[in-house]
């Protein structure tokens, strides 16, 4: 199916705003100018509100306003461009990839082999031209190498000679346009020089540059799809269609598209979770690392939220849906990832707009170069092959690179961790962090309240009290079921309005929820509070026996203390921002060796907060549950949320982080700082490469074969230290 007969509206989803967005994998793109040309060429249609081209994946993002323009001017545009576009799907576009890297793979062989042959010929005549060669046996190689080299330009040399036709035919250029003209003009000199029975003819140059430059592209094609595999992996875990249950209790596999809130699917034992939801029915064990990143299987029942791409390792299961095809937290795991490795930074606005200059640069420095050399006296041969090696010499490839590929290697990493980012200069702005301000509850503490006195209950009234409270949905309730790992309600419970719940069990009332429901006096409950100022109770009362108290808290987050002492020897300022009470706040503090914190403020307290750090000179972390702190968040310099804390789609942070360990805040530290340092390392590189190959190929030091060598080592290099983050010292 061609670009004209495809229904792009079936791919077009609507943004929160109205607006119109497509994702599409575009053909035909090797380096920065091409993104910057694509980027610039649908930025000018009219409607089109922001167009994000992936350089390492081939993504391009586009939104535009639905009642100005449409999709199929979108892709029309990118086909005048002469490049094609395919719905994105990370499925056909490894496939893609695959065949891209085997028609490299092809060319590249051809063009050794025919090189190499080529190669033992010119060995001849160089020896022969310091010794006895005739010139007849002279020209009798140089043919027999033109024979060679022409139909192994030809074939080896159609990645760079389709890519470079297509941006002419669209008056455009880019990359492999100079390599083209450098290639073609190579072979057309030494056709002229052979007819001419020169000493030297220069196929031998034409043939192994196409095999260096087609090096470089097969490494930098699989060093790409090596960067963007954590993504793959990821794409992997989502699931396809879902086993929705009718209402005659009959089952039938459907697609995802067609599974709605509020329906029935069922999970059996071994299959992937292909929905958000709540179990209704089962009892299992679910690998949900991808949520939590822990490994080891959660218990779950009836009451339980599972997330779409968990795996289902025991019982059959069913759940009634949340989410499904869109909106799940697969997805916004997804879109954050995308987000992290498409949205650009200073430093990719930087590299972009270098490349966007490479095209009349190159061109003119090479023009110049010949004419420079051809006033100079040398001939126009000699001086025409110093000009091909400034073509082929001046690459912005390294330059286009630089900062995507230590980008997407640095999510990988972070997604790893389980880090999520939500902003593209993220990595930017946590590698000059000096000072973290932590919200308390939900950040600092466990979103999820803990039982605080479970030893001191006795197990019969910590069992029945756990069934009474699944049939409340108070949270200090929640956390009485937790902990006693009631699975079967009391039969008949019904709640209280604002006092708690009450059932009959063996002839007796029997009460949970508030002291007061319960009759406990106010001086015990003050006297249990003693060592928990922090906590709530919640009391429990059967019949006439003694009231039995509760003592609810939530709990420090298992690795809280380790965590904020790392932070602190590393030269960190550490402070705690919290709404809750002083005493709360406090204590809290105190357990954490934390000198600095305010209790009580509400949003604004804590950006006038922030504001008077900033004020100071302090660059600031904030690490807070993404709702009520969202204004705080966004105030900050840089900021992270824990997911479990709200929705994804509605945090504020400019990084979320899975499960209970706060060792995420260190782990995005460390990483963020390695890749702002790979970043400027980067852009050095390929800089300094430029500065230096551009003058000594002008000079006339450097062949065409060693321009051909430099330009693809450059791109190499920049790559190769990118995946250099992978092997860092462990965090």
């Amino acid at each position: 199916m061609n670009v004209h007969t495809r229904d792009w509206s079936a791919f077009v989803t609507t943004g929160p705003q109205g607006a119109a967005h497509i994702e599409l994998a575009v053909e035909g793109v090797h380096c920065a100018a091409c993104m910057a040309r694509i980027e610039k060429g649908l930025g000018r249609l009219e409607g089109v509100e922001n167009a994000r081209l992936n350089l390492t994946t081939h993504r391009l993002a586009v939104d535009w306003l639905p009642d100005r323009t449409n999709a199929g001017v979108v892709v029309d545009k990118l086909e005048s461009m002469g490049f094609k576009a395919h719905p994105f799907d990370p499925g056909t576009v490894r496939g893609r990839d695959d065949a891209v890297s085997r028609e490299l793979l092809r060319a590249l062989a051809v063009a050794g082999f025919g090189g190499m042959n080529i190669m033992l010929l010119s060995v001849s005549v160089w020896s022969g031209n310091v010794t006895d060669i005739t010139p007849e046996t002279r020209d009798l190689f140089h043919w027999i190498s033109a024979l060679i080299a022409l139909p192994v330009v030809a074939y080896s040399g159609r990645p760079f000679f389709a890519s470079a036709w297509s941006a002419l035919r669209s008056r455009n250029v880019n990359m492999d346009v100079p390599i083209s003209i450098g290639v073609v003009l190579a072979v057309f000199m030494s056709l002229l020089q052979t007819i001419q029975h020169a000493h030297h003819a220069y196929f031998d140059s034409a043939v192994m540059l196409l095999f260096f430059l087609l090096i470089g592209r097969f490494l930098d094609q699989n060093m790409r799809r090596r960067t963007r595999s954590f993504a793959e992996n990821l794409a992997a875990l989502r699931a396809e269609t879902a086993r929705l249950i009718r209402p005659d209790g009959t089952t039938v596999d459907v697609p995802l598209s067609q599974v709605e809130p509020g329906a029935q699917v069922l999970i059996s034992a071994g299959e992937r979770v292909s929905v958000d939801g709540v179990i209704e029915q089962g009892v299992s064990e679910i690998d949900q690392s991808l949520v939590t990143g822990e490994t080891r299987l959660a218990d779950v029942g009836p009451g339980d939220v599972v997330h779409a791409g968990t795996l289902n390792a025991a019982g059959a299961l069913t759940v009634r849906v949340t989410a499904a095809a869109k909106g799940t937290l697969l997805d916004e795991v997804t879109r954050l990832l995308e987000t992290a490795s498409q949205a650009k930074s200073r430093y990719i606005r930087l590299a972009d707009r270098a490349a966007q200059l490479y095209a009349p640069f190159v061109h003119t420095a090479a023009a110049v170069t010949f004419l420079g050399w051809l006033l100079a006296g040398i001939g126009w041969q000699p001086s025409l092959v110093i000009a091909i090696s400034v073509l082929i010499i001046t690459c912005p490839c390294a330059l286009g690179l630089a900062i995507p590929a230590v980008q997407v290697v640095s999510s990988g990493l972070l997604f790893n961790k389980g880090i999520l980012l939500n902003s593209g200069d993220a990595l930017e702005r946590f590698a000059t962090v000096d000072t973290i301000v932590f919200d308390k509850t939900g950040t600092l503490t466990l979103p999820d309240a803990t039982l605080a006195n479970q030893d001191q209950v006795s197990d019969v009234d910590l069992a029945l009290a756990g069934r009474l409270a699944l049939a409340s949905r108070h949270p200090l309730a929640t956390a009485i079921a937790r902990a006693s790992g009631a699975k079967e309600p009391v039969a008949g419970a019904r709640e209280a309005a604002g006092s708690g719940v009450v059932a009959s069990v063996e002839g007796a009332d029997c009460k949970l929820g508030s002291p007061r429901f319960c009759g406990v006096e106010e001086s015990v409950v003050e006297e249990a509070l003693t060592g928990h100022p922090d906590a709530s109770i919640i009391a429990f009362r059967h019949g006439e026996a003694a009231p039995v108290l509760f003592v609810v808290r939530q709990a420090i987050r298992p690795d809280a203390v380790e965590v904020i002492a790392q932070l602190k020897k590393r030269g960190l300022r550490i402070e705690i921002l919290s709404g809750d009470r002083e005493a709360a706040v406090a204590m809290v503090a105190k357990d954490l060796a934390v000198d600095d914190y305010t209790a009580g403020l509400d949003p604004r307290g804590k950006i006038a907060r922030l504001q008077a750090l900033k004020e100071a000179g302090n660059t600031v972390l904030m690490v807070g549950d993404g709702l009520n702190d969202a204004p705080a968040l966004a105030a900050a310099h840089v900021s992270m949320s824990p997911v479990s804390a709200v929705h994804l789609s509605q945090a504020a942070a400019d990084a979320v982080f899975l499960g209970e360990s706060l060792m995420a805040v260190p782990a995005a530290l460390n990483t963020s700082r390695r890749a702002h340092a790979a970043m400027r390392q980067n852009l050095m590189l390929a800089s300094v490469y430029n500065l230096i190959a551009v003058p000594i190929a002008v000079a006339g030091f450097v062949t065409p074969l060693l321009a051909a060598l430099a330009m693809s080592a450059s791109s190499i290099v920049v790559t190769l230290n990118a995946l250099r983050l992978r092997f860092g010292a462990a965090e």
